[in-house]
Protein backbone atom coordinates (compact mmCIF):
# COMPACT_ATOMS: atom_id res chain seq x y z
CA UNK A 1 0.00 0.00 0.00
CA UNK A 2 0.93 3.56 -0.64
CA UNK A 3 -0.09 6.61 -0.14
CA UNK A 4 -1.08 10.17 -2.12
CA UNK A 5 2.85 11.17 -1.40
CA UNK A 6 4.28 8.56 -3.76
CA UNK A 7 2.13 9.33 -6.89
CA UNK A 8 4.28 10.38 -9.58
CA UNK A 9 4.18 10.64 -13.54
CA UNK A 10 4.33 6.95 -14.85
CA UNK A 11 2.58 4.92 -11.90
CA UNK A 12 0.68 2.34 -12.61
CA UNK A 13 -2.23 2.11 -9.67
CA UNK A 14 -4.91 0.19 -8.91
CA UNK A 15 -8.31 2.07 -9.39
CA UNK A 16 -12.02 0.81 -9.36
CA UNK A 17 -10.60 -2.82 -10.24
CA UNK A 18 -8.86 -1.72 -13.42
CA UNK A 19 -4.86 -0.49 -13.56
CA UNK A 20 -4.39 3.15 -14.60
CA UNK A 21 -0.78 5.12 -15.27
CA UNK A 22 -0.94 8.34 -13.83
CA UNK A 23 -0.38 10.85 -16.62
CA UNK A 24 -0.33 14.10 -14.81
CA UNK A 25 -0.69 15.17 -10.97
CA UNK A 26 -0.87 18.24 -8.71
CA UNK A 27 -0.48 18.47 -4.89
CA UNK A 28 -2.75 21.31 -3.78
CA UNK A 29 -2.92 22.96 -0.55
CA UNK A 30 -5.65 25.95 -0.64
CA UNK A 31 -5.74 28.09 2.02
CA UNK A 32 -8.61 26.71 3.89
CA UNK A 33 -9.69 22.70 3.89
CA UNK A 34 -7.66 19.98 3.33
CA UNK A 35 -4.52 19.39 1.06
CA UNK A 36 -5.31 17.19 -2.12
CA UNK A 37 -3.82 15.59 -5.05
CA UNK A 38 -5.54 16.11 -8.80
CA UNK A 39 -4.55 13.40 -11.07
CA UNK A 40 -5.02 12.87 -14.85
CA UNK A 41 -5.20 8.61 -15.17
CA UNK A 42 -4.84 6.84 -18.64
CA UNK A 43 -6.97 3.03 -17.97
CA UNK A 44 -3.98 0.58 -19.76
CA UNK A 45 -6.93 -1.24 -21.17
CA UNK A 46 -9.03 1.31 -23.06
CA UNK A 47 -6.78 4.14 -23.37
CA UNK A 48 -9.60 6.69 -21.66
CA UNK A 49 -8.30 9.55 -20.05
CA UNK A 50 -10.25 10.40 -16.54
CA UNK A 51 -9.76 13.53 -13.82
CA UNK A 52 -9.51 11.85 -10.34
CA UNK A 53 -9.21 13.67 -7.09
CA UNK A 54 -7.71 12.10 -4.33
CA UNK A 55 -7.46 13.47 -0.34
CA UNK A 56 -3.97 13.59 0.96
CA UNK A 57 -2.90 10.66 2.76
CA UNK A 58 -5.26 8.39 0.76
CA UNK A 59 -4.22 5.14 0.21
CA UNK A 60 -3.77 3.74 -2.93
CA UNK A 61 -2.66 0.32 -4.50
CA UNK A 62 0.30 0.36 -6.81
CA UNK A 63 0.72 -2.57 -8.93
CA UNK A 64 4.11 -3.89 -10.09
CA UNK A 65 4.92 -3.63 -13.50
CA UNK A 66 8.02 -4.04 -15.51
CA UNK A 67 9.55 -2.05 -18.54
CA UNK A 68 10.88 -4.37 -20.87
CA UNK A 69 12.36 -3.11 -24.25
CA UNK A 70 11.36 -4.22 -27.91
CA UNK A 71 11.33 -3.84 -31.46
CA UNK A 72 8.62 -3.50 -33.64
CA UNK A 73 8.27 -5.89 -36.37
CA UNK A 74 5.41 -5.71 -38.25
CA UNK A 75 1.56 -5.07 -38.27
CA UNK A 76 -0.98 -7.69 -39.27
CA UNK A 77 -4.58 -8.35 -38.93
CA UNK A 78 -3.97 -9.57 -35.58
CA UNK A 79 -2.18 -6.37 -33.93
CA UNK A 80 1.41 -4.83 -33.94
CA UNK A 81 4.17 -7.72 -33.63
CA UNK A 82 7.22 -6.96 -31.31
CA UNK A 83 10.13 -8.83 -30.64
CA UNK A 84 11.89 -8.84 -27.26
CA UNK A 85 15.22 -7.54 -27.59
CA UNK A 86 16.67 -10.06 -24.72
CA UNK A 87 15.14 -13.15 -25.54
CA UNK A 88 13.73 -12.69 -29.12
CA UNK A 89 10.67 -13.88 -28.09
CA UNK A 90 7.49 -12.14 -30.17
CA UNK A 91 4.69 -10.33 -28.83
CA UNK A 92 1.78 -9.43 -30.51
CA UNK A 93 -0.70 -6.53 -29.19
CA UNK A 94 -4.22 -5.04 -30.46
CA UNK A 95 -4.65 -1.70 -31.94
CA UNK A 96 -5.98 -0.68 -28.58
CA UNK A 97 -2.67 -1.18 -26.52
CA UNK A 98 -0.34 0.64 -28.72
CA UNK A 99 -0.69 4.22 -28.66
CA UNK A 100 0.48 6.62 -31.57
CA UNK A 101 0.82 3.43 -33.40
CA UNK A 102 0.81 5.51 -36.80
CA UNK A 103 4.33 7.33 -35.35
CA UNK A 104 6.19 3.85 -35.91
CA UNK A 105 8.36 2.37 -38.43
CA UNK A 106 9.68 -1.29 -38.41
CA UNK A 107 12.85 -2.01 -36.66
CA UNK A 108 11.69 1.34 -34.25
CA UNK A 109 12.50 0.26 -30.16
CA UNK A 110 9.93 0.53 -28.12
CA UNK A 111 8.96 -0.74 -24.34
CA UNK A 112 6.42 -2.37 -23.70
CA UNK A 113 4.98 -2.49 -19.96
CA UNK A 114 4.39 -5.90 -18.21
CA UNK A 115 1.96 -6.77 -14.77
CA UNK A 116 5.12 -8.30 -12.86
CA UNK A 117 2.01 -10.77 -11.34
CA UNK A 118 0.26 -12.26 -14.64
CA UNK A 119 3.34 -11.62 -16.89
CA UNK A 120 0.68 -9.92 -19.35
CA UNK A 121 1.54 -6.89 -21.46
CA UNK A 122 -0.15 -4.07 -20.61
CA UNK A 123 0.81 -1.28 -23.14
CA UNK A 124 2.98 0.36 -25.33
CA UNK A 125 5.45 3.39 -25.05
CA UNK A 126 6.77 4.69 -28.35
CA UNK A 127 10.45 7.22 -27.55
CA UNK A 128 9.28 10.58 -26.82
CA UNK A 129 10.97 11.95 -30.67
CA UNK A 130 11.25 9.53 -33.35
CA UNK A 131 13.29 10.70 -36.42
CA UNK A 132 10.72 10.59 -39.75
CA UNK A 133 10.99 11.73 -43.11
CA UNK A 134 8.34 13.46 -45.16
CA UNK A 135 6.80 11.87 -48.43
CA UNK A 136 4.23 14.71 -49.52
CA UNK A 137 4.02 18.06 -48.81
CA UNK A 138 2.47 21.00 -50.52
CA UNK A 139 5.24 23.75 -51.28
CA UNK A 140 5.65 26.43 -49.15
CA UNK A 141 5.22 30.17 -50.91
CA UNK A 142 7.36 32.60 -49.23
CA UNK A 143 6.08 35.46 -47.65
CA UNK A 144 2.85 33.70 -47.34
CA UNK A 145 2.14 34.26 -43.95
CA UNK A 146 3.14 37.39 -41.58
CA UNK A 147 3.64 34.68 -38.16
CA UNK A 148 4.70 31.46 -38.33
CA UNK A 149 2.41 29.03 -39.89
CA UNK A 150 1.87 25.39 -40.46
CA UNK A 151 0.70 23.27 -42.87
CA UNK A 152 0.39 19.21 -43.05
CA UNK A 153 2.79 17.27 -44.05
CA UNK A 154 2.67 12.79 -44.43
CA UNK A 155 5.84 11.34 -42.99
CA UNK A 156 6.47 7.48 -44.08
CA UNK A 157 4.20 5.89 -42.00
CA UNK A 158 0.86 7.87 -42.95
CA UNK A 159 0.62 10.21 -40.22
CA UNK A 160 0.07 13.26 -40.85
CA UNK A 161 1.92 16.07 -39.03
CA UNK A 162 1.52 19.98 -38.85
CA UNK A 163 5.28 21.38 -40.24
CA UNK A 164 6.49 25.26 -40.87
CA UNK A 165 6.03 26.22 -44.13
CA UNK A 166 10.11 25.75 -44.86
CA UNK A 167 10.29 22.27 -44.80
CA UNK A 168 9.87 20.45 -47.66
CA UNK A 169 9.19 17.37 -49.28
CA UNK A 170 12.00 14.18 -48.50
CA UNK A 171 13.50 15.91 -45.56
CA UNK A 172 13.70 14.21 -42.20
CA UNK A 173 12.09 15.73 -38.95
CA UNK A 174 11.77 14.92 -35.70
CA UNK A 175 8.12 14.20 -34.36
CA UNK A 176 7.65 14.73 -30.49
CA UNK A 177 5.18 11.93 -29.71
CA UNK A 178 3.97 13.44 -26.67
CA UNK A 179 2.45 16.25 -28.39
CA UNK A 180 2.29 15.04 -31.93
CA UNK A 181 4.33 17.67 -33.54
CA UNK A 182 7.03 19.24 -35.39
CA UNK A 183 10.52 19.62 -33.10
CA UNK A 184 13.02 20.01 -35.32
CA UNK A 185 14.70 19.00 -38.61
CA UNK A 186 17.35 16.31 -38.72
CA UNK A 187 20.59 17.07 -40.35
Amino acid sequence: MATTADIKNGVVIEYNNDLYQVIDFQHVKPGKGPAFVRTKLRNIRTGKVLDNTFSAGHKITTARVEQRPHQFIYKDDMGYNFMDMNTFEQVTLNEAMVPFADLMKEGQEVTILFHAETETPLTCEIPPFVELTITYTEPGIKGDTATNASKPAIVETGATIQVPLFIGQDEKIKVDTRTYSYAERVK
